[in-house]
């Protein structure tokens, strides 16, 4: 049904929440001049029409969410006359246009999303929001179809602490305006096409505890500075920054189900660089990282050992390597990591025993496919090839006994039968990009 347009009656009503209703129709005219009104919640519902809020009358409004429903037309520039408006959420709307040139006098505004609205524009939008001083959250996702990430070295977001643009294949690099967002706690820049190599002073911040840059074309190695980040290793700087005004949505791919989270502490500790062209090694210091609970790197092209050093990632839940061409064995110092809880190696060039014990009785096969060279736990441990010792040439080599090479070519045979049989030598169902 709709809104009763009765709000003029109900002069002392300061919070009106009315989400996840199947509401239709416009917005009262009564709701909308509310003098009372400091917090309105409406997401989730499928109100349409033009958002016209009269801001001379609701000066005092703090909070609008008018996420998730029909509205149509520009983003209003009349809502830079609530000057009072710290929380603005309108996502998931059918808004288009370009960011108002008028927000950049909402200097109350901490917290602003405007993901999946049809919006263009990019450069013009941040150089017109880095004027709201007090800005801590921003969300533009799935908007700028394909446009260019923009360098201005002159743009500032000095009390940025979330940063999320996904889903918009953005074209170009790591901007070097956002080195100076010193408060940076959490920055997804995933599902874009930016590329060249990653600048060191990605691993400067003080607070950053999420990163999720997957998805993208960055190429190089992964600069080691980013085993450094302060509060993956310490965790002692975390500002416990509380969303209040909206929901911060997290959502790996489009189609998939949603995560949603009301604060940003509640992300997990992340660094996700998947799908993307890094090469080079797996810096034996990403064991500083103690309180980092998610390492994704899986689909690049990484190469050497898998560091022993990774068991002291104490906090480490989700650490997924596949899909690299990294060699040697696997550490069996990783049984110890207790809260392992999802460990992927599958499709590299790792040789050697699985290793036992711990987390790893709970992983499944699929873990690690594609390793011709490993030894699945279902069968017997390795016996690994020897290289024989060079033999003189003024020295008489011994003729092997006969009966030694009838035991050998059973063993083989049977250890063949049993690698078929388990799917080893020929794994099915997994297709890596390069």
């Amino acid at each position: 049904g709709s809104l009763p347009d009765v709000f003029g009656r109900l002069r002392k009503l300061e919070s009106f929440s009315a989400s996840s209703n199947r509401l239709t129709g416009l917005l009262p005219a009564s709701l909308v001049n509310s003098a009372s009104l400091l917090r309105i919640d409406l997401h989730n519902n499928s109100l349409d029409g033009p958002i016209r809020i009269n801001c001379s009358a609701m000066a005092q409004v703090t909070s609008l969410d008018l996420a998730s429903n029909n509205f149509q037309g520009p983003v209003p520039a009349s809502l830079s006359s609530c000057q009072s408006l710290r929380g603005l959420d309108l996502a998931r709307n059918k808004l288009g246009g370009v960011v108002p040139f008028e927000f950049r006098n909402l200097h109350a505004l901490e917290s602003l999303s405007l993901g999946n609205t049809s919006i263009n524009n990019i450069s013009t939008a941040l150089e017109i929001l880095q004027h709201c001083k007090n800005l801590t959250i921003l969300v533009l996702s799935l908007n700028f179809y394909q446009e260019e990430m923009p360098s201005n070295v002159n743009l500032q977001f000095t009390s940025l602490k979330a940063l999320i643009i996904p889903f918009c294949h953005l074209r170009g690099s790591l901007p070097i305006w956002l080195s100076s967002s010193k408060m940076l706690q959490l920055l997804d820049l995933s599902w874009n096409s930016l590329g060249g190599s990653l600048p060191s002073w990605i691993g400067k911040f003080e607070y950053l505890f999420y990163l999720d840059l997957s998805n993208n074309s960055f190429s190089g190695e992964i600069p080691e500075s980013l085993t450094g980040l302060e509060n993956l290793v310490l965790r002692t700087a975390l500002l416990k920054e509380s969303s209040e005004h909206f929901s911060l949505v997290k959502s790996k791919e489009q189609g998939r189900p949603r995560l949603v989270y009301d604060n940003i502490c509640d992300f997990p500790p992340t660094v996700d660089l998947s799908h993307n062209k890094f090469t080079g090694p797996i810096w034996p210091s990403f064991g500083n990282l103690k309180n980092l609970h998610v390492l994704n790197l899986e689909e690049n092209n990484l190469s050497g050992s898998i560091p022993d050093s990774i068991s002291g990632m104490t906090s480490l839940e989700v650490l997924d390597l596949s899909c690299n061409n990294l060699s040697g064995e696997i550490p069996y110092s990783l049984v110890h990591l207790s809260f392992l809880s999802v460990f992927n190696v599958s499709y590299n060039r790792l040789y050697g025993d699985t290793p036992s014990g711990g987390q790893f009785m709970t992983f499944p096969e699929s873990s690690f496919d594609g390793n011709q060279a490993l030894c699945p736990r279902l069968l017997a441990p390795c016996q690994r090839k020897q290289i024989p010792p060079l033999v003189s040439p003024g020295k008489k080599m011994k003729i092997v006994d006969g009966n030694f090479g009838i035991g050998a070519a059973t063993g083989f045979l049977l250890t063949v039968f049993f690698c078929f049989k388990s799917g080893w030598v020929l794994p099915k169902g997994r297709v890596c990009r390069y």
